[in-house]
């Protein structure tokens, strides 16, 4: 230090611009005059940022001028096929040197968080191999005694691991080691003689578990992204998958949560924005329609991100307008359209404690075989449960003389049938009217929805098995 206070300031000045943006010396050998890559973990992916071409002494080196995010980078092998990992964080000018054949023994120059890193994972090794002998030992035990011995062993051995990790994270809180850390730390819930009454209380245990769930874990922080999927993702889709209540405003509130953090990092919006959309664009539970539709309205339909292209805003957009309007538990769009006689039918005209809405088509195929056994299911139980059924045909191949045959042939007129022509469809949609196939999301035939007395959507999109669970669950029956 005190050398470099004698460099005049204009060099010093010179020297921090040099040091901008990234410089990553590899030597691998023993590939010659072939391209290796450097990329980064993004949960499930694996970016390629950068190349370079090795010369004939396996030597090569990434530039770039400006500096990378932190986190788990990637060098990979020419293949492609075969990587090997080193972090990246505030100091980006360093050397790695490496064999394939004994990855284990690379060498850093002028890499402290990769040194620190080599330290951890040295010493995580030589603790998990005393740690594996003793369960060995533990299982081959033949008394109590030897049991308790080697439990205890075991115990002292998870202490002192806990204890390191804790010394490391204390004086290196800023570290990307340490934020790695943080990642693989879940919280432990208090012995049950500390919860509410001295005793276990489940409930306690929850609400502890969840609230502690995210400690240290800054959403604002970056370097979190760019990291395998088992540290970062999975974690992420663990707390929505067992923590989080499954209905749509409390997904809401914890996405909202997140993003509020997110938003000072280009990186992290990315990430989670992808993933939630992803997410609930492929709907597992019919309730994460509204999820879907906040997503949109929230952060898709007034912003636009570089990362986006205009085909993939279109497809959130369009998956949007669809599900608007059927809503789970909200009151679905009434539908005015001729029965067999030509008079207009309504479907908040039908007045019933329940109302299976059925759109088919005359000459699907499924459709011929469901609507029999909707039939049978009808006469046999869900009409004395106070069921009606709405029938909407929607002309695609077939004719409204199909329509009028299938009904007549299957005996089904004590139905509410309505016929929705090309034609209906058309005037709807050029006069600005979404047709009832968007409004109802018909991506296939048959299907359908389950409404209240209210015309509420109790159900969409489901089999004609689903609609008796739940008329059973409604009705308390067995």
């Amino acid at each position: 230090m005190k050398k470099l206070l004698l460099i005049p300031a204009l060099l010093t000045a010179a020297l921090v611009l040099a040091q901008g943006g990234y410089e990553i010396k590899v030597t691998l050998k023993p590939f010659k005059n072939q391209y290796i890559y450097l990329g980064h973990y993004f949960g499930k992916q694996y970016p390629v940022i950068d190349s370079v071409l090795l010369d004939g002494n396996s030597q090569g080196a990434f530039k770039g001028a400006q500096k990378l995010g932190g986190g788990i980078y990637i060098i990979a092998y020419p293949s492609k096929s075969k990587f090997f990992e080193i972090l990246v964080d505030k100091q980006q000018h360093f050397s790695v040197i490496a064999d394939t054949l004994n990855l284990e023994k690379k060498k850093f120059l002028n890499s402290p968080d990769n040194d620190l890193f080599t330290l951890y994972q040295q010493h995580m090794t030589t603790q998990g191999r005393q740690m594996d002998s003793a369960m060995k030992q533990y299982a081959a035990a033949t008394s109590a005694a030897d049991s308790a011995r080697w439990m205890a062993y075991r115990e002292k051995l998870s202490q002192e691991i806990a204890a390191y990790r804790k010394q490391l994270i204390t004086r290196n809180p800023d570290n990307i080691l340490s934020v790695l850390l943080h990642l693989t730390e879940e919280p432990k819930v208090p012995p049950a003689g500390q919860h509410p009454g001295g005793k276990y209380d489940s409930t306690f245990a929850y609400r502890y578990f969840k609230d502690h769930y995210w400690d240290d874990i800054n959403f604002w922080d970056d370097r979190i992204v760019r990291t395998p999927a088992s540290l970062f993702e999975d974690r992420l889709d663990k707390y929505f998958n067992s923590l989080v209540y499954p209905d749509a405003d409390s997904v809401n509130k914890e996405i909202d949560r997140m993003m509020a953090y997110a938003g000072v990092s280009k990186d992290l919006t990315r990430y989670l924005l992808v993933k939630f959309i992803n997410r609930y664009l492929n709907m597992k539970y019919m309730w994460e329609d509204a999820v879907f539709v906040h997503l949109f309205e929230k952060y898709f339909s007034q912003k636009d991100y570089d990362w986006l292209t205009p085909q993939g805003k279109k497809t959130i957009t369009d998956r949007a307008y669809n599900l608007m309007a059927n809503i789970m538990g909200h009151p679905a769009e009434n539908i005015a359209l001729p029965d067999t006689s030509g008079t207009m039918r309504m479907l908040y005209g039908t007045t019933a404690p329940y109302t299976l809405v059925c759109f088919w088509d005359p000459t699907c195929g499924h459709c011929k075989e469901l609507l029999p056994v909707l039939d049978s299911m009808y006469r046999a139980k869900w009409q004395a449960d106070g069921v009606t059924i709405f029938a909407v045909a929607k002309e695609t191949d077939g004719t409204k003389k199909d329509w009028l045959d299938f009904i007549g042939k299957h005996h089904i007129g004590d139905w509410t049938h309505v016929y929705y022509s090309k034609e209906e469809e058309k005037m709807r949609i050029n006069s600005g009217i979404p047709g009832y196939s968007q409004l109802y999301d018909i991506q296939s035939f048959p299907t359908l929805y389950l409404l209240d007395k209210d015309k509420r959507i109790m159900a969409k999109k489901v089999t004609w098995q689903q609609v008796d669970e739940i008329l059973n669950v409604k009705m308390k029956k067995p």
